[in-house]
């Protein structure tokens, strides 16, 4: 089988090489790149629980002052992973939807129990801050990273892919969706696709992608990837 993964090297470098070992041919198209952004020094000693709607919120904060004891709450296993990967003990994960987090916070987080440290990229589907403020919590959101849109593939890489289209393709969040129908359009391969079936997590981001012609669509949490392989 022929899968084609979208996410940054240094995301999805482990399911290369898993995939692969399975006797999978793996393709990879990096649709955006993360960078650092500067914000102000955080004093964690001020919050009781800090939130994570991203692994890429973790890569940059500064974990030699933060208690890892602290209550974690990660909005997938992904996350929760990375969380754990730089020592993180006290950990709750969703299952890869901010509205699920915001239920678990309510439910294993009094607002009795001190603020809460939210960290997030630039942009964000659903203003969860704003959702827990509205119930009661103090809260405070700090932007650590955005994401740019990679625009440049080898032309090389594109003539491979035509003539070699993929069975399944990963797509993990609507600013993906995006990225992929660009180049999708740039590259003029709006007709090549019937026979791929597109993975995406929440319907958002499937709904980006509706316009081209998909074997199937399913929708998926992270760390479902080698389970979807089965699926089809």
């Amino acid at each position: 089988m022929h899968i084609l993964l979208t996410r940054p090297l240094e995301d999805c470098s482990e399911m290369i090489v898993k995939f692969k070992s399975l006797g999978h041919k793996v393709s990879h198209l990096p649709l955006l790149s993360v960078k650092e952004v500067v914000h102000d020094k955080i004093n964690f000693e001020d919050f009781s629980g800090v939130i994570f709607t991203s692994a890429n919120a973790l890569k940059f904060i500064n974990h030699d002052e933060i208690n890892k004891t602290i209550k974690c709450f990660c909005v997938g296993e992904a996350t929760e992973k990375k969380a754990r990967s730089f020592g993180f003990q006290n950990t709750i994960a969703a299952e890869g939807n901010v509205l699920n987090l915001k239920e678990l916070i309510l439910q294993n987080y009094n607002s009795s129990n001190g603020q809460l440290l939210y960290v997030s990229g630039e942009t964000i589907t659903v203003d969860l801050d704003q959702e827990l403020i509205n119930e009661g919590y103090s809260i405070k959101r700090i932007i650590n990273y955005t994401v740019n849109h990679n625009q440049n593939f080898k032309d090389e890489f594109v003539n491979k892919l035509k003539q070699n289209m993929p069975d399944m393709v990963y797509v993990y969040s609507q600013n993906s969706g995006s990225s992929f129908l660009n180049f999708i359009k740039i590259h003029q391969l709006e007709s090549l696709w019937m026979e791929t079936n597109l993975m995406c997590i929440g319907e958002k981001t499937s709904s980006i992608l509706n316009e081209i012609k998909w074997k199937k669509i399913f929708l998926f949490n992270p760390g479902e990837e080698e389970f979807l392989l089965y699926k089809i």
